[in-house]
């Protein structure tokens, strides 16, 4: 079930069409204090990092550290990212059109610091961090001839 104030919170942002240093001041102090508590609440700014382009650098910052913190050390078994919470979360990074560069850095980082991780998200999180590398690099130098 989702938190009311996490409901108002992404309206509130989905409106204003863009995550401010104060709207993630706002969600750790006063909608989200002890981080996530529910898959369903991760799902959401999950889906509102797709929705809004326009972020600040700390909702990355907090959103990876939470998703994080949430999947591998308050998911059961504490520290392994098993089947059930692989399947999860790449289904929810996905989310059908495939990773943002802010899902493919969350699949990577809940990788390395989960002690042993299903498959099903190493592949993922190598899967989508290979094609962030592969449109982040210059296109080869053509030399004349």
């Amino acid at each position: 079930m989702i938190n009311l104030s996490l409901q108002v919170f992404c309206n509130r942002i989905v409106a204003a069409g863009r995550i401010t240093a104060e709207d993630v001041q706002a969600l750790t102090r006063h909608v989200l204090p002890d981080g996530f508590t529910s898959r369903d609440e991760a799902d959401m700014l999950i889906a509102l990092d797709r929705v809004v382009t326009a972020s600040d650098a700390a909702f990355g910052d907090y959103l990876v550290a939470s998703v994080v913190d949430f999947a591998v050390w308050g998911e059961r078994p504490t520290g392994y990212i098993d089947g059930d919470v692989a399947r999860w979360l790449v289904g929810s990074l996905r989310n059908g059109s495939g990773p943002t560069p802010l899902a493919a850095r969350i699949a990577r980082e809940v990788v390395r610091e989960a002690q042993a991780s299903d498959e099903a998200l190493i592949a993922f999180a190598l899967a989508a961090n290979r094609r962030r590398d592969d449109t982040t690099m210059p296109a080869p130098i053509r030399l004349a001839a």
